[in-house]
């Protein structure tokens, strides 16, 4: 299965469910299904729950959980019949990520947090001498909180190669746009400042995203950070770029045009 055909997967799954349970934040799932099919198809294509060694991922965003759902949903992870309870009274597929169940390892969904627990994991498989890496996806309004910045500095000092951030750069949050918020371009260059390797790659192209992953090397001297450049909302026109969708559910003609625009192949 490739990255592109998980990525597709994804997105259906990302406007049936959020259809089914009518909750929102589909703009930002849509905008890392490419990032999430990118590791699903390469460093956790065989992170099996009960595997010590495995590579870690800490989905940071949490609030775009029902993408990660969709991309174990993609691999064969997640039954459509637990996917199904999304959203529902008792379900451990909410709206947060959860590591109730199996394939998510960190419960996330307090922005600001996902780093520092990444690059704490990151340390202990050093100290566990295991070659495990450690996958944080983080949006770039996250970057507003000073906890990033400590978790930032951290991992440089200790050097932690195993540990790549990977920055949904899609440049809005749930009430305006970063640049009008707290603009922090040049990105590329702040983190190169905080002492981290860095690649500045566009977040949809599954052939850089490959190779970006692929340059990755955990015996280096420093983490990575991959400024990966995406669209909110990508792949249904209407939500591109529309900071209203990041928290609107979807009506009956919008969604049946959404899955009209994906079936067509604009993403």
């Amino acid at each position: 299965m490739s990255a592109a055909h998980i990525a597709r997967g994804i997105r259906r799954t990302v406007l049936e469910q959020s259809k089914r349970a009518n909750v929102g934040h589909i703009g930002s799932a849509l905008s890392i299904a490419d990032v999430l099919a990118a590791l699903f198809d390469g460093p956790l294509a065989d992170a099996r729950p009960d595997d010590p060694d495995r590579n870690r991922l800490v989905l940071s965003k949490g609030h775009a959980a029902l993408a990660l759902y969709a991309a174990l949903h993609a691999c064969g992870r997640l039954s459509s019949e637990d996917l199904n309870t999304f959203g529902g009274d008792g379900t451990i597929v909410g709206g947060h990520p959860d590591h109730a169940l199996p394939g998510i390892d960190f419960s996330t969904g307090s922005l600001g947090h996902g780093l520092s627990m990444a690059a704490g994991a990151a340390l202990a498989a050093r100290l566990q001498q295991s070659g495990r890496f450690v996958f944080a996806v983080l949006s770039d309004a996250e970057l507003n909180e000073g906890s990033v910045w400590e978790a930032a500095m951290f991992a440089a000092h200790h050097q932690l190669a195993n540990l790549v951030a990977i920055l949904d750069v899609n440049g809005q949050q749930a009430l305006g746009y970063t640049r009008d918020v707290l603009d922090l371009e040049p990105l590329a260059e702040r983190w190169t400042s905080f002492g981290w390797h860095v690649q500045d790659i566009d977040g949809h192209d599954p052939e850089a995203l490959a190779n970006a992953l692929g340059d990755i090397d955990g015996r280096g001297d420093r983490p990575h950070a991959l400024i990966a450049r995406t669209t909110f909302g990508k792949g249904v026109s209407f939500m591109e770029g529309k900071v209203e969708w990041h928290y609107w559910p979807i009506s009956d003609p919008q969604y049946e045009r959404a899955l009209s625009e994906l079936a067509g192949g604009r993403a």
